[in-house]
């Protein structure tokens, strides 16, 4: 089975940056798309991004320039560096992957970002 577990959440100040961590636990992670996804408290979960096996990634818009995905596949972890975040990027974020056509999640890992 493959468990992903987040981490590297916690409060911010907008302006400031973190970076959120997501580790898998199958040796086949090199071989899959990882997204991450995030929900606002009373609001449908979003979209953020992904990473391909080959490291092209890709953003929503409102996150565009300022979030970057990178994967170390040696380590099976998936990062998103979060940089001049804001109020609005407040958020319970998760990790998703799909490995012969299941979805798998992780637990999710909270940001909060005050003004």
């Amino acid at each position: 089975q493959v468990q992903l577990v987040e981490s590297g959440g916690g409060s911010a100040q907008a302006g400031d940056s973190l970076r959120l961590s997501c580790a898998a636990s199958r040796g086949i992670f090199s071989f899959n798309v990882l997204n991450w996804y995030r929900q606002a408290p009373g609001k449908q979960r979003e979209f953020v991004g992904y990473i391909t096996s080959g490291g092209s990634s890709n953003y929503v818009d409102s996150v565009k320039g300022r979030f970057i995905i990178s994967r170390d596949n040696a380590k099976n972890t998936v990062y998103l560096q979060m940089n001049s975040l804001k109020p609005e990027d407040t958020a319970v974020y998760y990790c998703n992957t799909i490995v012969g056509n299941v979805q798998y999640w992780g637990q999710g890992t909270r940001v909060t970002v005050s003004s």
